[in-house]
């Protein structure tokens, strides 16, 4: 190895590494304790001592140069290993402690989530686990979340994204409801029914019409963003509702009005920042998920 390539100071290094994952120099000073203008001398400090600019430096926030992209992925690999180094000597390794936030959608959350904490418990009991209950798409970047459950793949690139099993939705109506109405015989009979929409009920009509399911706006009486709420007024009769196919046959005074519709698929993604690879704690929890929902 030449060690003289490498005389830039290691602590301007990390200072480098948490800005360009924080995403400004005051919460990367946050995240380190330091104040604003030690971290702005020590990222300064290794653009000098490396010959190149870092980030672009605007009114707004700090923008990674083309320098600075290339050089992130090699600063990742040491604060990997300053992580590994730290836990090592001082014991830790075994010892997941702290606090994790964790978004899913309220059905997912309800579902989903029990089964996996309990293990989790048991696994790590020192953990404090918080989970936010919401169909809002939580920004990781700004660390309303450090794991997220989603139905969608990520856009952003910066994140880690791991695709788990694609779960399928049907219709489910409950048997009283059905009772009283009848059964359907075809798809063409499930448009004199009432539906239970979730969100706004308008942009569930394309989703039906190509599912040969012809309905208006007139067809949902109840509409609702809540999920839970949605599984709740499908089971006590007021329509039919769409739903995963795990949930629906969970509940037995739930039923499939007709077996013609074709099944809906659901991605599921489990997203979470960089953080994954040096966050113990996170990595315990997202490598959990992943095993139980995947």
């Amino acid at each position: 190895m030449e060690w003289k390539r490498s005389a830039f100071d290691w602590n301007q290094a990390r200072a480098f590494l948490v800005t360009a994952e924080e995403g400004s120099l005051s919460a990367a000073a946050r995240a380190l304790g330091l104040t604003q203008p030690t971290l702005s001398r020590q990222v300064a400090g290794l653009e000098e001592a490396l010959g190149v600019t870092l980030f672009e430096r605007t009114s707004r926030a700090l923008l990674l140069t083309q320098s600075g992209l290339e050089l992130l992925a090699h600063f990742r690999m040491m604060g990997d290993a300053a992580n590994n180094i730290s836990l090592a000597a001082t014991g830790q390794s075994q010892a997941v402690t702290g606090h994790v936030l964790i978004s899913a959608t309220d059905l997912m959350a309800t579902h989903f989530l029990p089964p996996v904490l309990k293990t989790l418990r048991t696994t790590a009991p020192d953990l404090q686990i918080e989970i936010i209950a919401t169909n809002e798409v939580s920004d990781l970047r700004r660390r309303e979340a450090d794991i997220a459950i989603r139905h969608g793949r990520p856009k952003d690139e910066t994140l880690f994204a791991k695709r788990l099993r694609d779960t399928k939705a049907h219709l489910f109506a409950s048997k009283e409801y059905l009772d009283d109405v009848g059964r359907p015989r075809s798809l063409a009979d499930l448009e004199q029914l009432t539906f239970v929409g979730f969100d706004h009920p308008e942009q569930r009509l394309g989703l039906m019409s190509s599912r040969g399911v012809t309905l208006t706006t007139a067809n949902f009486n109840f509409s609702t963003s809540n999920a839970t709420l949605t599984l709740e007024l499908v089971r006590q009769g007021f329509g039919i509702g769409i739903l995963p196919v795990d949930v629906g046959t969970a509940y037995p005074e739930l039923e499939n009005p007709t077996s013609t519709f074709e099944p809906i698929n659901i991605e599921t993604w489990l997203v979470t920042h960089r953080e994954l690879k040096t966050n113990l704690r996170i990595r315990v929890v997202f490598d959990l998920l992943a095993e139980a929902i995947g």
